[in-house]
Formats: C-alpha cells, structure tokens, sequence
C-alpha cells in the first residue's frame, strides 16, 4: 500500500479509502454485504494496509457504521486507522432527525460514535448541504464538536463550488475550524468537478477523496447499454442507470478497456489508476460487494499510467449536467437587461 497526507493536514491515510456502504442490512439494500459476509473485507483490507475507511450514519440507517466499528476494533489498532463518517440524512421520521441543525448534528454524532463503539471520529463530513439550515450554525456546531474531543477533523462532500468557497471563509472569519477534505463525485465518465470545485480545494489545500471512483460499477466493463450487470447490485442500481450510459460514456468505457487489454489488468484498475494520479486527489473511496473486486483496487495502486495513456483517457469526455447533488434554484430570475 502506498500513502498520502490528507490535503494540507499532518494526517496520513492510504491511497486506498474502503468505501463501507456496502456493509450493512440487506433491508436497506438487498445488496449490501451482513456483518458476518462483510468480515472477510476489512481482514483484507487491513492486511492490505489500507487505514482509511468512509461511511455514514444513513448508510443502512446505521447499520454500516455498527458492522465498520465492530470489524475495525477487531481488526486495527485505533490510533493506526482514520475513520470517516457523514451526517445529513433522515435516520428516522420526525421534523429534527435530518439536516445540518445544531440539534441534529450533535445528536447524530453521538448516535455515530455509540454504532462505531469509538470514543472519537476522525473525519467528520457533512453528506450534502442543507438549505434549510444557516450554514453559520451548521459550521459552529462542526467546530464545538472539534472542540469537545469527538471529532478530529472536518470534512465536507459533494455542493457546488461557491457554497465550498463560502464555508471556508466563514470557517476562516470566525476562527472555526475548517474543513480539509471533500468526498465529491469524480471519475473518468463524470468530470465536471475539474472546473471549479477540483480546483478551488488544491488553491485551499483541501484534499480530494471522490465517491463513485469507478462510476459505481460502469468503468468495470461489464454493463449493458441497459445498465444491468452480472452482480445484485448492477442488476437494481437505478441510481447509477440515471448517471451514466450516455453514448459518449461508452467512448470513455472502450479507451479503458483497450489500455487495460495492453496492460493486462482490469478495466477497474486503470479507471482507479486514473484517479489516483489525478491533481488534489489523497484517496479515492472504493466500495465492494465481491471479495475480488476490492483485491483489484488494491493492486491498482501499483498501476502507473504514461501521459499518453492519460491523454488517451481523457480525450472522448463529453460535458455532462450536474450530477451527485442538488442544484440550488433561484427564488426569482434577475433579468439581464438594463433598467
């Protein structure tokens, strides 16, 4: 395994984050791995020297973090690992169990820490900004929690690049502590963040773990033009159907597959090594169901590619719409023309 600092921080974590909302309740989805299937991949991923692993208190409304503490306190040596969690979505009904509150922010995070059975979170994100909450409030209740000893650092996942900009400031103006990582959409077939949000956090030395790295499955080369696959997952992921599968998504897909036949490695592995040399980029968060498929993300680490492969990868892209978060809507359209 090889390693990186986390953005501008003394924090070192693998080049590899093992992505857990594949761990969980088959309730939530009937893809997810139990906690008992799910011990065989932080064994190997321990053994791999992986210590960096992302999860979320809604990931099977908490179930995910119970299977990722028990098997991380098993496994790892606390002050060896860095732990990741989010905080944003419903975990129950009521008017105050969701969102970036002051209430349901302290709330959630010890909620987090009893399912993770840890005495601190390491990486403390918020899952996607909430526009019902003043993110003043938001950002001084992520700060208290720093302070109080049950949160390390700050991390924050996929908005737009404005919203990012405007919480770094306001962390800065007050004194806040700030965030120093973002977990935002990023891969070889979506890569709208290079425009503004890539680079406005290598200006901030704000270090980069994309979700969806391998494009949840489609740069694995064996999708349909139908969406489905050969695992339970591709079979019911809608969400990715929605995505991904363009026709100019295939183009990408082909250069992959080529390059990959040269190399003779996975389609997965070039699209992870891809990521991996990508600018502001500490570790991309990859998530399995099968055993084998976290081994080859591994492996790739050990994959370095030539700038005329990089180019040859990146040349098919085709602008996409926004994909990954909600887009704000203005309340009233200001009309161009000159009063």
């Amino acid at each position: 395994m090889q390693y990186s600092k986390l953005g501008k921080t003394g924090i070192t974590v693998s080049r590899i984050c093992l992505g857990c909302m594949s761990y969980g309740d088959k309730k939530w989805r009937d893809w997810v791995l139990t906690m008992d299937e799910a011990r065989d991949h932080f064994a190997a991923a321990v053994e791999s020297g992986i210590n960096f692993y992302d999860t979320a208190n809604v990931y099977s409304v908490g179930a995910s973090e119970e299977v990722t503490g028990r098997w991380l306190g098993e496994m790892a040596k606390r002050d060896e690992i860095v732990v990741a969690t989010k905080v944003h979505g419903p975990m129950a009904s009521g008017l105050n169990r969701a969102g970036l509150s002051r209430k349901n922010i302290l709330e959630a995070c010890d909620a987090s820490l009893r399912r993770l059975k840890m005495d601190f979170i390491d990486l403390y994100q918020i899952h996607r900004w909430d526009y019902t909450t003043p993110i003043e409030e938001t950002l001084e209740a992520l700060d208290s929690l720093v302070r109080a000893g049950k949160v390390r650092y700050l991390g924050a996942s996929s908005m737009a690049a404005w919203q990012f900009a405007k919480a770094l400031a306001i962390q800065k103006e007050n004194g806040w502590h700030r965030f120093i990582s973002m977990q935002n959409h990023y891969n070889l077939v979506y890569r709208e963040e290079e425009r503004e949000m890539n680079p406005l956090c290598i200006d901030n030395g704000v270090g980069l773990i994309p979700w969806s790295p391998l494009a949840r499955g489609f740069l694995a080369g064996n999708r349909d033009k139908g969406g489905t696959g050969p695992t339970a997952r591709a079979k019911t992921d809608d969400f990715a159907k929605n995505m991904y599968f363009r026709e100019y998504d295939f183009e990408v897909l082909s250069v992959v597959e080529q390059i990959a036949k040269e190399r003779s490695v996975t389609p997965s592995q070039i699209a992870c090594a891809w990521i991996l040399q990508a600018p502001g980029v500490s570790a991309p968060i990859i998530g399995a169901t099968k055993l084998a498929h976290l081994k080859e993300a591994i492996a790739a680490v050990d994959v370095k590619l030539t700038a005329d492969e990089v180019a040859a990868l990146e040349k098919p892209y085709r602008p996409h719409p926004i994909l990954g978060h909600e887009q704000p809507r203005p309340s009233r359209m200001v009309s161009s023309r000159a009063t």
